[in-house]
């Protein structure tokens, strides 16, 4: 199936007008709401922003060859047209999953007329991982020479799929998967331009859509058309109701809501389930909540805080794939980035667990607040106030010395008291204590 946003499911193999040909009659609704302009692109600002090359190259004209990688429905064939629009280029669109070294010959034939008619030719190649090392060569010598802009689209790693040749003469660019916000903007769109006739859609529907496709523009717009005809056969006036956009989208509603008693609710029965160890409900709350539309940065700030508030020491490495989880998010986004929550959360609700250090710094911070803080040791301290006898550690046997670092007032007193889930920890603090000459 090709991976094009607003998709008509038909080739537009050639335009020699300048840009993509004009709709057929009855194109379904992703076609119809296909932007055409930047101004109307929805998504994708980390390549779009302002004096970004992308941009630039749109505004001026200069288009250049690239990859666009991400998901269905994040826009990659309406960026190439767009390109190509900006340009005024001839516009040729082919699918990996059809075409062969024929056509590709064919396109650059089309592109040398092109070019002694003085226009240039942007041709953009769906799928292009689908194309084996022999087809992806047959564009080298084209692109090289600038007879065709190359806009390649792949839901794949291009790192893996397209050759380095190709890859060396494009720019790799990643597009994100849509947020319902973005998606909502364009269901909105399409009820303002009366797409959907007299179908009268209610806010729980939109939102709905908006949240429980995927970030797919295509898959949302094409259920929206979908369940407003389908309101148009019951009584009038038509209206979409929940259960309408449910059966269209063949998906069922998760209400949940972001703002509101949900929010803090589902994320308390995840933190509590993990804590419990049960990586089944673990991963259970973490679908609801992905499937309610949930910022997964929300969820990943809580993994953080659970690796250090819940197990600790108990296995530090859990605090490395919290974060870790995070930097994932931050980079890949869903739907992605799923796959990276799941990992962390299973590790997670697996990892033995200990609330030592935290139980410790707790009992530290109300010793202060009902003591005041007392000062430390004057040969601990620096600047004016620092004295003579401070024992540097690295100067004694074992990099251990028996002097006392905490205030006199405090000498003794202890704070962090590791568990059984913390074995290596007692058997280390023994360890250093014996050497320091203190009392177990």
């Amino acid at each position: 199936m090709s991976d094009q946003l607003f998709s008509t499911g038909a080739q537009d193999s050639q335009q020699q007008g300048g840009g993509p040909a004009p709709l057929p009659p009855g194109s379904p609704l992703p076609a119809r709401m296909r932007p055409s302009t930047l101004a109307e692109l929805v998504g994708q600002e980390h390549v779009l922003g302002e004096g970004s090359a992308l941009r630039v190259a749109i505004e001026h004209g200069r288009p250049f060859s690239m990859i666009l990688h991400g998901p269905p429905g994040t826009g990659k064939t309406t960026l190439a047209r767009i390109v190509a629009t900006g340009a005024d280029a001839a516009f040729e669109e082919l699918s990996a999953v059809a075409a062969g070294k024929a056509e590709v010959t064919a396109v650059i034939a089309r592109a040398r007329e092109q070019r002694r008619a003085g226009r240039s030719t942007v041709l953009f190649l769906d799928e292009i991982h689908r194309f084996n090392k022999a087809q992806q060569d047959a564009l080298l010598p084209a692109v090289e020479e600038g007879l065709v802009t190359l806009i390649g689209a792949t839901t794949e790693n291009p790192y893996f799929s397209v050759n380095s040749a190709l890859l060396s003469r494009s720019q790799v660019l990643e597009l994100r998967a849509l947020t319902a916000e973005h998606v909502e903007i364009l269901l909105r769109r399409a009820l303002e331009r009366g797409e959907c006739g007299e179908a009268q859609v209610g806010e729980e529907a939109i939102a709905f859509l908006a949240q429980r496709s995927g970030g797919d523009a295509r898959t949302a717009l094409g259920a929206l058309e979908l369940a407003c005809e389908t309101a148009g056969t019951g009584p009038h006036p038509p209206t979409v109701t929940l259960e309408i956009a449910e059966s269209a989208l063949q998906r069922k509603a998760v209400r949940y809501d972001r703002d509101g008693d949900q929010h803090y609710d589902l994320i308390s029965s995840w933190i509590k389930a993990t804590r419990a160890s049960d990586p089944d409900a673990s991963l259970y709350y973490l679908a609801v909540m992905l499937e309610g539309g949930e910022d997964p940065r929300f969820i990943t700030r809580r993994m953080v805080i659970l690796a250090s508030e819940d197990i600790g020491n108990a296995d530090p490495q859990a605090l490395v794939v919290a974060t870790s989880t995070a930097a994932a998010i931050n980079l890949i986004g869903l739907p992605e980035g799923a796959h990276a929550l799941a990992q962390c959360a299973v590790y997670l609700a697996l990892a033995p667990k200990s609330n030592a250090s935290y139980t410790a710094l707790g009992a530290a911070r109300a010793h202060v607040r009902d003591h005041g803080a007392q000062a430390p040791p004057t040969y601990l301290r620096s600047g004016p106030l620092k004295e003579a006898g401070y024992e540097y550690p690295h100067d004694r046997p074992g990099h251990m010395g028996p002097q006392d670092v905490m205030p006199p007032p405090l000498s003794g007193t202890r704070f962090y008291h590791p568990d059984e889930n913390e074995a290596e920890m007692v058997a280390r603090l023994a360890a250093i204590r014996r050497a320091r000459g203190l009392p177990d």
